[in-house]
């Protein structure tokens, strides 16, 4: 009987434990490495959690793949920077709601000997142009993340299709293309978070910088409950109305790194 009872016992223990832990509520958000590689999500993420009790797993990639995961249905919400992509994936069913967040701008970085001779210059265009002459090495992202979609969009703009050695096709995060660049010497096109949270750990140069082409935007998207029935809509409606609003918008604009500022918000303007 006392056995039968431990037993009874036990397994209502397992079973409420079990329910505590399935009952914790998490929001998926898959986003750009810019956002996690800058150290921004350590301060935004965590008020938010607080409020709500709840978990935000973050899955930190390029915003190609970000929006796939939203494609399938794999994450709640969606925080990328590529507005023709946002747009398309918003226009495809995808996602709704999308909210303008924050915004900073591309730089185009590389070693202080500068062999392409482009410090200074004030067109992308320009710089792109005199690294592919100059064959000096260029370390693409090449992973369809917003950063590698604003450099095709360049080279493209210039009618240059950059193959040889001196092109290296990184397949990385923003983090690791800096290294890289550093590593060989070479140049590469970082958003200003990314590359100011690495400032420590490389040489690399702002060599052209405030060419409009470089706007960064970003956009915060959740992804479509009649696509996904399973997606926490009700929960990221609340993360999204965080992030776009006063508390959330001014922990973005507090936000500096080296006593610089990394973004700035942008909902509602």
């Amino acid at each position: 009987m006392k056995k039968c009872f431990s037993l009874i016992l036990v397994l209502s223990l397992a079973l409420l434990y079990s329910g505590a832990v399935s009952a914790e509520t998490r929001l998926r958000m898959s986003t750009t490495t810019s956002t996690e590689n800058s150290g921004l999500l350590k301060v935004l993420l965590p008020p938010f959690e607080k409020a709500n009790n709840v978990k935000v797993d973050v899955i930190s990639v390029g915003t190609g793949k970000a929006l796939k995961l939203g494609e399938n249905g794999d994450v709640d919400v969606v925080l990328v920077h590529s507005r023709p992509a946002e747009d398309k994936f918003v226009a495809d069913g995808f996602g709704v709601d999308r909210k303008d967040v924050m915004y900073n701008d591309y730089v185009i970085v590389g070693p202080k000997d500068d062999p392409a001779k482009i410090k200074g210059t004030k067109s992308a265009a320009d710089a792109f142009k005199r690294i592919a002459e100059a064959k000096a090495p260029f370390i693409s992202r090449a992973d369809d993340s917003g950063t590698d979609k604003k450099e095709k969009q360049i080279w493209k703009l210039v009618g240059i299709k950059p193959e040889g050695a001196w092109y290296v096709e990184a397949g990385q995060g923003m983090g690791a293309v800096l290294q890289m660049a550093f590593d060989k010497k070479g140049y590469t096109l970082a958003d200003r978070g990314t590359y100011v949270a690495y400032q420590g750990k490389t040489d690399l140069e702002i060599m052209t910088e405030g060419d409009k082409s470089l706007f960064n935007p970003y956009g915060v998207i959740a992804v479509n409950p009649k696509k996904h029935p399973t997606v926490n809509y009700e929960l990221t409606k609340k993360f999204i109305d965080f992030m776009t609003g006063p508390e959330g918008q001014k922990i973005i604009a507090d936000f500096k790194v080296n006593d610089k500022q990394l973004f700035f918000p942008s909902a509602g303007k």
